[in-house]
């Protein structure tokens, strides 16, 4: 039994890990900056940097005076007609990944309480350490797919037609990743890393042998 929760001792690390890498996913799908556009179209909008989210854009208009940048943000749906794909699938993919985190998060507690009140399962198929880790490595992937899309959209140089209101145009001089690129880049290396770790663990070889009645 000692080496049986030492053991699931490695499993605390991952769950920490998971932690870390829920909060950063969701911090992620709040933050603005997944890309950065920087406009000088003086006829077409005012000069000044547009940060493009997955739910909202804000623009940051450059002006001759010493008054701080003037912020403007607006909100957008995926029944917004003019949003992209790669913006429509990755607002989905976001939700679903912070949904399948939750849900591991929730079978990683139910299979180290398990272990630290002697509760033995040799039956891996409905091993919690083993759905816990699926479930972390697949809200991963969701990640990892808003991150390659969103990157290949920037350095693609791919434009938005936002409504005429927004007073932003369809493509901007220069486009940069931005900040929340970084943020779910590291969230979904996280998760993958707390996925592998719960997939690793192993019941002692008595225990498989010979469970409790």
């Amino acid at each position: 039994m000692i080496w049986f929760v030492n053991s699931a001792n490695h499993q605390v690390a991952g769950f920490a890990i998971a932690t870390i890498g829920c909060i950063l996913s969701g911090i992620s799908m709040g933050l603005v900056e997944w890309r950065m556009w920087y406009i000088n179209h003086p006829l077409l909008s005012p000069s000044g940097v547009a940060c493009v989210g997955m739910w909202r854009v804000c623009i940051y208009h450059h002006h001759n005076s010493n008054i701080s940048n003037a912020k403007v943000c607006y909100r957008y749906t995926y029944h917004d007609d003019f949003l992209p794909p790669d913006i429509r699938v990755a607002q989905h993919l976001l939700l679903a990944a912070n949904i399948l985190g939750l849900l591991g998060k929730a079978f990683i507690i139910l299979a180290l309480r398990n272990v630290y009140m002697g509760i033995l399962q040799k039956d891996d198929t409905y091993n919690p350490f083993v759905v816990s880790g699926i479930l972390n490595i697949a809200a991963s992937s969701c990640i990892l797919i808003v991150v390659l899309w969103n990157y290949y959209s920037i350095m693609s140089m791919e434009g938005i037609e936002f409504p005429s209101s927004f007073r932003v145009p369809f493509k901007p001089d220069v486009q940069e990743v931005g900040s929340a690129l970084i943020v779910a880049t590291l969230a979904a290396f996280l998760l993958l890393l707390s996925g592998t770790i719960f997939l690793s663990y192993t019941f002692p070889l008595d225990i498989q042998m010979h469970p409790e009645v």
